[in-house]
C-alpha cells in the first residue's frame, strides 16, 4: 500500500483518506476494542468497520488481529506509561510503577494485557509484535533511567540493571499472571525499596 493509497470501507461520501491517517483510526478503534471488551472481541472485521477502514489494509499491515492489538495496546499505553526523571531515582520507579499498576488495576487494562501474554504463546505473529512494539521499548525505558542514576553515583557501577528491571516489572507480572494474587500500588514502595537496597541487613 503506498503511502497515498486510503482505505474508503465504512466512511461512504468521505473519499480517500491518506494512509497515516487510516492507521490512526484503526489504532484508535482496536486500543477501544481491547481495553472494552478484551481480545476475542477484536477482529479484522470488526476493527476494520469502526475505523471505516478495509479489511484488505489490515491485512496488509498486520499478520494477524493479535499483531494489530499488541501494537494498539501500545500505542494506547504509551502516554500513560511515560517515564519521569526528576533526578530522584525512587521517586521516579514508584511514579512509573504506580502509574502501570493504576493502568492494569483501575483503568481496564490488566484483563486484555493478560490475554495477551497467554495468547502470545500460541501466535507468534502476536509474541514478535507484543516483545517489539511494547516489551522491549519499555524495558529500555526503565534501563535508560536507571543508566542515569548509574551515571549518577545513585546505584553500584556493577548493578545489573536488567535484573533490577525483572526484580519490579517482572514481580507484578508474576502476581497478575502466576499468582492471580491481589495487589494495587501499595505494594509499588516496597518493590522499589527492596529492588534498590536489598533484603539484607543495613
Amino acid at each position: 500500500m503506498s503511502e497515498n493509497e486510503t482505505a474508503t470501507g465504512g466512511r461512504p461520501g468521505r473519499g480517500r483518506r491518506p494512509a497515516t491517517e487510516v492507521r490512526a483510526a484503526v489504532l484508535t478503534a482496536a486500543g477501544r476494542i481491547l481495553l472494552d471488551e478484551g481480545l476475542q472481541a477484536l477482529t479484522f472485521d470488526r476493527v476494520a468497520r469502526e475505523a471505516g477502514a478495509s479489511r484488505t489494509t489490515l491485512h496488509k499491515w498486520w499478520p494477524s488481529p493479535g499483531a494489530l492489538a499488541a501494537e494498539a495496546y501500545f500505542a494506547r499505553s504509551r502516554p500513560v506509561l511515560d517515564f519521569p526523571d526528576t533526578g530522584d531515582l525512587r521517586a521516579d520507579l514508584i511514579a512509573q510503577l504506580g502509574a502501570f499498576v493504576r493502568w492494569l488495576k483501575e483503568e481496564g487494562a490488566e484483563r486484555p494485557v493478560s490475554q495477551l501474554v497467554g495468547a502470545a504463546q500460541l501466535d507468534p505473529g502476536l509474541a514478535r509484535a507484543f516483545a517489539e512494539e511494547y516489551g522491549r521499548p519499555r524495558r529500555e525505558l526503565a534501563r535508560a533511567r536507571l543508566r542515569t542514576a548509574q551515571r549518577a553515583g545513585l546505584l553500584r557501577e556493577d548493578a545489573d540493571l536488567d535484573i533490577v528491571v525483572d526484580q519490579l516489572w517482572g514481580a507484578l507480572y508474576h502476581r497478575m499472571l502466576v499468582l492471580k494474587a491481589p495487589f494495587d500500588a501499595s505494594v509499588v514502595p516496597r518493590l522499589v525499596d527492596h529492588a534498590l537496597h536489598g533484603a539484607a541487613p543495613r
